[in-house]
């Protein structure tokens, strides 16, 4: 099948793009490029994903939006149906893990426009989520945070085997979600086995 990511250029879409690498070809990339940086359905912030779609070497459709909750789902839909256009994309894949906000919000845009939805990570086990990153030699840095118990110092702190005890030990701790699905911190990958 001929599919579409929505890359963030972080860790979880990353993964979702490699796991749907294995089974179906991935034509194109679409990141949302949202003005306001606490977004409901986009993550920000998106810097690097030129380069990183440039080191994947897939095409890129990135589109504006304001960031308006609800409103924000007409851009993704705009996105999406360019790529039916540009790429005959037959469906989309996603880096949804938990979030029930947008998993089904982009289901009703899939189903609206007629192609399939995949979310390869969705329910998973976020300390497996993480071991499996670490076991598939992928590296992100966390660019972003919002969380108690995560202070400056993980700010562009690569997360790898040597570090990942530490912010699994400090999630438990702090009782936040050690994969940041719940906004805790945000990321970046900065190498993965897909990189050309």
């Amino acid at each position: 099948m001929n599919l579409a990511v929505l890359f963030s250029g972080g860790k979880d879409s990353t993964l979702a793009l490699f796991k749907a690498s294995k089974l179906h070809k991935i034509s194109c990339l679409i990141t949302l490029d949202s003005e306001n940086p606490e977004s409901y359905m986009f993550h920000t912030p998106i810097n690097q994903v030129e380069i990183l779609a440039k080191r994947l070497k897939l095409p890129l459709i990135k589109q504006k939006t304001k960031g308006k909750k609800e409103l924000e789902l007409k851009d993704l839909k705009k996105a999406i149906s360019l790529a039916i256009k540009k790429y005959k994309i037959q469906g989309v894949v996603t880096g949804a893990v938990a979030s029930t906000y947008q998993s089904s919000r982009i289901q009703i845009i899939c189903n609206e426009l007629n192609i399939n939805c995949f979310n390869p990570l969705w329910q998973r086990d976020q300390i497996e989520l993480l071991d499996e990153l670490i076991e598939n030699n992928f590296k992100f840095k966390i660019i972003k945070i919002a969380a108690d118990g995560l202070d400056d110092s993980w700010l562009n702190k690569i997360i790898d085997k040597e570090s990942l005890p530490d912010l699994i030990k400090l999630s438990k701790k702090h009782k936040f979600n050690p994969a940041g699905e719940g906004g805790e911190y945000e990321s970046e990958i900065i190498s993965c086995p897909l990189f050309k």
